[in-house]
């Protein structure tokens, strides 16, 4: 059974910074593409940024600057960097990857969430 468990949320003023942490277990043969989405009450779900398995690296345009998205395709973990945080990124954060299990086909997969609260 793959599963992927985020850590690493939690209540930060202003202008601080957090480290996400999501790790896969499980019986996995490969994980292409990993990313980080949000969820704040009575918004959509938005992709806050994505990881390739060579490590290319893309943004939604509210974080750049501020988030770093990484991997470590040994530990089969990938993390988000979130630095000069503003009250308008609290919201449940999500840990997505594309992943080839054993047995099984390539299916997309999600955490269980965590919270961030940035305070002003």
């Amino acid at each position: 059974q793959v599963r992927l468990v985020e850590s690493g949320g939690g209540l930060v003023q202003a202008g601080g910074s957090l480290r996400l942490s999501c790790a896969a277990s499980g019986s996995i043969v490969s994980i292409n593409g990993m990313g980080w989405y949000r969820q704040a009450p009575g918004n959509e779900r938005e992709l806050v940024a994505y990881i390739t398995t060579g490590g290319s690296t893309s943004y939604v345009d509210s974080v750049k600057g501020r988030f770093t998205i990484s991997r470590d395709n040994a530990k089969n973990e990938v993390y988000l960097q979130m630095n000069s945080l503003k009250p308008e990124d609290t919201a449940v954060y999500y840990c997505n990857a594309d992943i080839l299990p054993l047995p099984g086909n390539r299916e997309n997969y999600w955490g269980q969430g965590t919270q961030v609260t940035v305070s002003s």
